[in-house]
């Protein structure tokens, strides 16, 4: 079921249930008013001259959750398509997006000079701005034109640019959600989230809660102390954190005493997280189940694992979806046994997403025989469930051994004073390559005494030569590290 289906379906059936919550001003929207409201404003756009197929940017921030949700869902009721970008990227940069994407509107909660250059018709959210949100919404709150079909691109979603410029990724009406369950009882409990609708979780969490008769529950601003205070103050079941925010909420001097009784599941995604972390994070949650999951831009969601694991692969990112396969290859395509590492490839019977400019999604890059090459590096164990280590791409040729930068961060993690690791290869005029790391540390341990740690637990090819004790590592807004900003020149033998 289509997320246009879905809302008007559970609007017709719970009018009054809240479907979100602005954690920040306290305020709701109904699953009636969200249903009313992005009619409206379908017809808003439709009034502007926007068409069928006609793209629409969406840099509306996490600080208007509400108007984020009404206008997303309001471009599919028209039949556009929506260009999800993150409002606090540079005007240049989200500029050239536009433009890539040949949008030709975007709503923004602030207007800049480059925006109104990429786009024909812009629509702001703040006073001042131009033509104004508000007034945009047409009286007639009646369903609007056909419904999309599932092949239909709904969306152009752009990568988070950790390697290089962000890349739009096509992604269609059949691919947003990974079941068509609707509930017949609205249970109206908490699921507690901070990530940006515009990434691909939090896209991918839009009508997510609501698919399990649960209440979305948003927190614009997100730190580990805000999150703990929240899940104490309104006792959400479940919650959504990336990695880095389990990994700051753990190093938080408040997570020792943090009441998070309420919480029975919370869902970590994205990006491998070191095991020291879940287990850290685990041990904080008397009554809840940590479960990992895998997703991408390219593919959408992957991988979860199943309620009632109770830890047994702790580390894991679960099984395959429904409807998804994985396999594990080696350098020339093979495919490789339980247990080795090689690259993830993916392949899935929901409508395929595809490279912008590469509607069949054939590009060398992208996938081979159907199967998407996803550039992570992971293996299978002998429960199918998948165990990621890194992207391929950051292997680090020490020498003429491969060391996976992971596998490094995981076994950092595993000092008591470590809080954010990262590791990277840095060139050298005589190994080629040479391993370095960066740590975020909460007390004064030596960088001694970290090698000396590793020793005991990694070959000695794999230990950083160099270990760089940074106040914070450089992240995006996904939370994911930007490591080509820790990268130093060149060392001498």
């Amino acid at each position: 079921m289509l997320q246009p289906e879905l809302v008007a379906r559970l609007a017709a059936s719970f009018p009054d249930a809240v479907a979100w919550r602005d954690l920040a001003d306290g305020e709701g929207l109904t699953l009636a008013d969200w249903h009313g409201r992005s009619n409206r404003f379908a017809r808003g756009l439709q009034g502007l001259g926007v068409a069928r197929g006609d793209r629409v940017g969406l840099l509306i921030g996490n600080e208007e959750p509400l108007r984020w949700l009404i206008s997303y869902l309001g471009i599919h009721k028209a039949g556009a398509v929506a260009v999800p970008l993150l409002a606090r990227l540079g005007p240049l940069e989200l500029s050239r997006i536009l433009l890539d994407a040949g949008a030709t509107a975007a709503l923004c909660s602030e207007v800049v000079p480059e925006v109104r250059a990429a786009v024909r018709t812009v629509v702001g959210t703040t006073p001042g701005s131009g033509l104004d949100w508000d007034d945009l919404l047409s009286e007639d709150d009646r369903d609007v034109g056909p419904a999309n079909d599932p092949d239909d691109v709904a969306d152009i979603m752009y990568t988070s640019g950790t390697t290089g410029r962000p890349k739009g990724v096509l992604v269609r009406h059949g691919g947003l959600s990974t079941t068509s369950r609707v509930p017949s009882v609205w249970l109206g409990l908490g699921f507690l989230t901070s990530s940006p609708f515009a990434t691909t979780s939090g896209s991918l969490l839009v009508t997510g809660p609501l698919r399990g008769g649960l209440s979305g529950w948003f927190l614009p601003h997100f730190s580990a102390a805000a999150w703990i205070e929240t899940v104490a103050r309104e006792r959400p079941v479940s919650a959504f954190l990336v990695p880095a925010m389990v990994e700051l909420i753990v190093a938080s001097p408040r997570f020792a005493t943090a009441d998070l009784s309420s919480l029975a599941v919370v869902t970590v995604g994205s990006a491998p997280i070191a095991g020291a972390t879940l287990r850290r994070f685990g041990a904080g949650l008397p009554q809840g189940e940590v479960l990992c999951g895998y997703g991408m831009t390219e593919f959408g969601a992957v991988t979860a694992m199943p309620i009632g694991d109770n830890g047994r692969h702790l580390g894991s990112v679960g099984l395959p979806l429904p409807g998804v396969d994985i396999r594990i290859t080696g350098p020339q395509g093979e495919m490789l046994p339980p247990g080795e590492v090689g690259e993830v490839t993916i392949k899935g019977t929901a409508p395929a997403r595809s490279a912008l400019g590469d509607q069949g999604g054939h590009a060398e890059d992208w996938n081979v025989d159907g199967w998407l090459r996803s550039g992570d590096l992971g293996s299978v164990d002998a429960d199918g469930h998948l165990w990621l280590v890194g992207r391929k791409k950051e292997i680090i040729i020490r020498g003429g051994h491969n060391v996976v930068p992971g596998e490094v961060e995981a076994a950092l993690y595993e000092h008591p004073a470590v809080i954010e690791a990262a590791v990277a290869g840095r060139p050298h005029a005589v190994l080629g390559e040479d391993v370095a790391a960066w740590v975020v540390l909460r007390d004064d341990t030596s960088e001694e005494e970290l090698r000396g740690f590793l020793l005991a637990r990694l070959a000695d090819y794999k230990v950083p030569r160099r270990i760089t004790v940074v106040d914070m590592l450089p992240r995006n807004e996904s939370g994911k590290i930007i490591k080509s900003r820790l990268k130093p020149g060149v060392e001498s033998a």
